[in-house]
Formats: structure tokens, C-alpha cells, sequence
């Protein structure tokens, strides 16, 4: 049975989620109340929102849970090469909370197969851009000629990231955006990305699933850790266009 939730409820246990044999696996609760606070204490938990325009807020936490720890981050050789020439080309730029609504907005109007409509509805758009105000959530972007053509966003809770979503208007332009992120994490002790419902797409990049207590233990140390800084920039990807210094080395004297 799922939990309605008044505004100064609390969530139920996880494990109270429904299970794989139902209709909705992972659907914990629903109500009315998206405030800051509310989401907060969902992500804190695990906790994530989804729902359509004209539902209640409806509130996940999926068994098992898809996530990409950065060091899984799958590179391929032509990735590899597309980021060398990212590097190399003054025209590509990586920016950090350049627009986030625009991201957000963008993400809500790109078409994804089998669906119909977007979760990315306005009470949703105003929430999140509360918590980017408050600097717990963020966008990567990926300009190329000084043109927005990809991107994604979270929330970042002490050294957890918690993957929204993302789009693109060029090809692997939101992929350019989630190695930013990834070389980020990498450099800032973020060992989990989560990603909260798995699809083929996201296991090519390298995610996985994981039992949900594992993501739980993992988040609940994670979020109280001290955040980092956030800045970033395109050079962060070095690390995974070239790997090593000696594969730096090689590139540059050619």
C-alpha cells in the first residue's frame, strides 16, 4: 500500500516500497508538498521524485538502484578522440551553472522513446531551481560556438551526485557534459553517481545496479561528508582524454 504524505509527514521506511511484483516497483508515497525541505529529506534517504503532469508528487526507491561510480566511466577510443578534440577546439566549452532553469527546460522538452510527456514539469522546474539557489544542485553544460548543445543536471549533497537528467542537441554533446562530471567526481573523492532507474544506455556508459541497502549505507555517509568546491571546466577532462602522461606526451608531439 503506498503512503499518502500530509506536508509535515515523514517518509516511510524504504523497505515499505512496493516490490518487483507489483505494478509500480520502487513507488514509496505520494502527496502534494514539494518544497525544498521535502526534497531534501527525500534525497537524504535515497528518496527521489517522478511523476507526471496531473498526478500527485509521487515518491521512489527502486530495488535494486542504477548508479556509475566514476572509475566505471566507459571511454571509448573514438570517445577518447572526441575528447582530445574537445580539448583542442577553442570552439567547445564546458560551463558549470550557466543556466540552470534553461537546462532544466531543455531536458523537459527532449524527446525520449516510450514516453509520452515529461516529469519535468513546472512545480518540478521551480523546486530544483530552490535548491540551485541554495547551492545543492547544479548543471553541467556543453557549449559548442557559443551555442548551449547539451547537458544535464542534479543534486549534490556533501560528495553524493544525484543524476536528474540530461540532453543533447549535437551528438554526445550531454555524454561531453557527464565526463565533466564524471572527471570532477573523480578528482573530489564522489565515488557514486546516481542514476535511480537503470536503461541500457546508462549501463553502456558503465552504470550498474546495486541492492538498495548498499546505496542507502553508501548515501547516508556520503552526504554528510564535506562538499567540494564546485568549479569545473573543459580541461578537467584531460584525464580521460589522454589516461596517462605518457599518452599526453604522444598526443602532443604529433
Amino acid at each position: 500500500m503506498v503512503v499518502w504524505l500530509e506536508a509535515n509527514d515523514s517518509f516511510p521506511p524504504v523497505n515499505e516500497a512496493l516490490d518487483a511484483s507489483s505494478e509500480a516497483p520502487g513507488l514509496l508515497a505520494a502527496g502534494l508538498d514539494l518544497s525544498p525541505q521535502r526534497l531534501l529529506a527525500a534525497y537524504r534517504q535515497g528518496i527521489f521524485p517522478w511523476y507526471s503532469q496531473g498526478q500527485p508528487v509521487l515518491w521512489w526507491s527502486p530495488d535494486p538502484r542504477m548508479v556509475l561510480r566514476p572509475e566505471n566511466f566507459v571511454v571509448s577510443h573514438n570517445f577518447r578522440k572526441l575528447l582530445r578534440r574537445v580539448l583542442r577546439d577553442d570552439a567547445w566549452e564546458i560551463r558549470l551553472d550557466a543556466d540552470f532553469a534553461t537546462v532544466m527546460q531543455a531536458c523537459a522538452q527532449a524527446p525520449r522513446r516510450a514516453q509520452d510527456g515529461t516529469w519535468i514539469t513546472p512545480a518540478i522546474i521551480a523546486a530544483y531551481r530552490a535548491l540551485h539557489d541554495a547551492g545543492l544542485a547544479h548543471s553541467v553544460e556543453t557549449f559548442y560556438e557559443g551555442e548551449r548543445v547539451g547537458g544535464l543536471y542534479g543534486v549534490a549533497l556533501g560528495r553524493m551526485f544525484y543524476g536528474e537528467s540530461m540532453f543533447a542537441r549535437r551528438t554526445d554533446a550531454s555524454k561531453i557534459a557527464l565526463a565533466a562530471l564524471v572527471a570532477f567526481a573523480r578528482a573530489h573523492a564522489i565515488e557514486v553517481i546516481d542514476c535511480q532507474q537503470s536503461t541500457a544506455h546508462l549501463a553502456s556508459l558503465g552504470g550498474s545496479e546495486i541492492p538498495r541497502q548498499a546505496f542507502l549505507t553508501h548515501v547516508q555517509k556520503a552526504v554528510v561528508a564535506p562538499a567540494p568546491v564546485w568549479r569545473l571546466d573543459k580541461q578537467m577532462l584531460s584525464t580521460l582524454a589522454y589516461g596517462n602522461a605518457a599518452d599526453k606526451a604522444h598526443e602532443v608531439s604529433q
